[in-house]
């Protein structure tokens, strides 16, 4: 094992992005950027496994905190005041950073095949990224999407909740793992009202430039599967579909997890796909 480097970046409001990186033995292959999502954080559940793994098959694997997660590093609680600011802009910002954290060398990867991997919403964040700057200068190594258990759109408040919503300015949702009760603003909702189209994930998706991997588990309970077989129709030829039997949102794995934790049948066939995946965008 080659190790783990961990980093700080600052984001184009000058928030810190801090990650991880899973360092490789030899030449990389390629680059992974691993995207958590709601309530999850780079240390969450499979993802350190994951990002292991993709090291093992030399991958440099940069797994991250969105700025406004409200986690540092490991298991703690929920910065409240950070948490509450996130919005889907500030998610694509954020990838984006990292992205050119990479190219720039300010994190290792430069120059290596680049793929995204988001689970639940940081797959739909990759895909709004990917979407809105599929033309830019700053994506041009990126050679495919992976999305886990991703949904297929932005919100999915009906109109009664999205009117409390925006009345009282905030939306509590809670934390079964810190039992704390995190505050949403409103200005997640209100971004996605002023801009639409560049919230819609399915037109977004349609927009994306290279293959798209949506891997879901047949006992979602979270996330209906039925969200990866709307992706893969918006994606269209580039959508590459993996179904897997027995898998719920996390893929049947614990958080935390680390290397003594014995992995799920379907975790196990997660990482067969992506590293399969990797190899092939990555020749």
């Amino acid at each position: 094992m080659a190790g783990t480097q961990d980093w700080k970046i600052e984001n184009t409001s000058g928030l810190p992005i801090i990650g991880t990186t899973h360092l490789v033995e030899g030449s990389p292959r390629g680059v992974v950027l691993l995207a958590h999502g709601f309530r999850g954080y780079k240390d969450y559940g499979f993802i350190p496994l994951l990002a292991q793994r993709l090291a093992d098959e030399r991958y440099l694997a940069h797994r991250f905190n969105f700025s406004h997660s409200g986690m540092g590093h490991g298991h703690g609680k929920f910065d409240e005041d950070e948490f509450r600011s996130d919005t889907w802009n500030a998610q694509v910002d954020d990838l984006l950073a990292v992205v050119g954290a990479v190219g720039s060398g300010a994190i290792q990867g430069g120059g290596q095949p680049l793929i995204m991997f988001g689970h639940s919403r940081g797959g739909v964040a990759s895909l709004l990224a990917a979407g809105r700057h599929a033309d830019s200068p700053e994506l041009s190594g990126l050679k495919g999407i992976i999305t886990a258990a991703s949904p297929a759109d932005a919100c999915r408040l009906d109109d009664a909740a999205r009117d409390s919503f925006l009345r009282n300015g905030y939306m509590d949702v809670p934390s079964s793992r810190t039992g704390q009760a995190l505050r949403v603003d409103a200005a997640w909702l209100r971004e996605q009202q002023a801009d639409p189209e560049g919230h819609d994930v399915v037109t977004q998706a349609g927009r994306v430039r290279v293959p798209v991997a949506i891997i879901h588990g047949l006992d979602d309970s979270t996330v209906s599967s039925e969200d990866a077989i709307f992706l893969a129709e918006a994606v269209g030829d580039r959508a590459v579909m993996r179904l897997i039997d027995g898998g719920n949102h996390v893929f049947n794995m614990p958080n935390p997890a680390d290397a003594t934790t014995v992995c799920s049948p379907q975790f196990e066939q997660l990482q067969r796909h992506v590293v399969d995946l990797c190899h092939r965008w990555s020749r």
